[in-house]
């Protein structure tokens, strides 16, 4: 496993970190016990950093991985979860609430310090909320020793660009750009390396696009991205390959992602995921992927309110 400075954080992270979602249920049901030998089997084989938010499975993420986290030893891995949205349509970033909404994950969580916090998909509310409310509790946990380091999440990036116009963070989560199919992260990593802001990527398969399974139906992808992305699924396939090891492969090698969440809730998915970032990534197969997916590169959809989703830097 690979290890990655995390901006200005001084935090060295594993390429391959994990993401906790999987363990509240959201993509299928899953067994406590098994979710819970999947973050040992994680940590074990070098992952040490993990992703969470109480808004997945609604606090059951959140709980299962407290069972799991509470029998190892706290300096084996780099915690974050986040505060601001609690459902699909549910969003809170007043500052008590952000405050309020920490103690509880503390709790969940059975731990009493979090490494960063990211404000949850903020590009659903008015930025002034965000600014007037969220960011004066982040410098309050801060100063409570209740969190290590603060930043946001969300899908468009021009959410990271704005904030970082306006205050200083210590890290971004950002998902599904940087993939097979869209490498627009690059656009704002040297504004990012600039101001030394951690970057944490997630979703390298884009959130299913890039697999074998059949896609969600409330996935946000538009048809022609679909198609093509199946298309290139079953390139891989014919070729006797699975286009998920291409994909973690390809997220994982870049030095300029410093860690990159996969998720899941089985312990052997894991292994073979860790595996996979220490195995030569196939540069021929890999250039045919790439010559399919070249009409929709950089395409993706678009979330949240509309001030968030034009970019400033285009």
């Amino acid at each position: 496993m690979k290890y990655r400075k995390l901006g200005k954080t001084g935090l060295e992270v594993s390429a391959l970190s994990f993401g906790a979602s999987s363990l509240g249920s959201v993509f299928r049901e899953t067994n406590d016990a098994e979710s819970v030998r999947t973050v040992h089997t994680a940590v074990d084989m070098g992952i040490n950093l993990i992703d969470v938010s109480p808004y997945y499975g609604l606090t059951k993420a959140e709980t299962v991985l407290g069972k799991a986290i509470a029998e190892m030893t706290r300096d084996r891995f780099i915690l974050t979860t986040k505060a601001g949205r609690y459902g699909a349509d549910q969003f809170d970033f007043s500052e008590k609430r952000i405050m309020g909404s920490l103690d509880e994950s503390l709790q969940r969580l059975q731990t009493d310090y979090i490494d960063i916090l990211f404000l949850h998909d903020i590009e659903f509310v008015p930025f002034e909320e965000v600014a007037e409310g969220a960011f004066l509790a982040l410098d309050k946990l801060k100063q409570q020793g209740k969190i290590r380091f603060a930043g946001i999440s969300g899908l468009p990036l021009a959410v990271f660009e704005k904030t970082l116009a306006y205050t200083e963070l210590d890290a971004v989560l950002s998902y599904c750009h940087y993939s097979l199919n869209d490498t627009s992260l690059l656009d704002i990593v040297p504004l990012l390396e600039q101001k030394q802001v951690g970057l944490v990527s997630a979703s390298p398969l884009s959130m299913g696009l890039l697999g074998n399974r059949p896609l969600a139906d409330w996935h946000p992808a538009g048809a022609d991205i679909r198609a093509l992305c199946q298309e290139a699924a079953m390139h891989c396939a014919a070729k006797g390959e699975d286009i998920a090891k291409l994909a973690v492969q390809f997220a994982t090698a870049n030095d300029r992602i410093p860690t990159t969440l996969v998720s899941t809730a089985n312990p052997d998915n894991i292994r073979k995921n860790i595996e996979w970032t220490d195995e030569p990534l196939d540069q021929e197969l890999l250039a045919e992927v790439l010559a399919i997916l070249a009409p929709i590169h950089n395409r993706s959809w678009e979330s949240g309110r509309e001030e968030y989703n034009t970019s400033v830097i285009g």
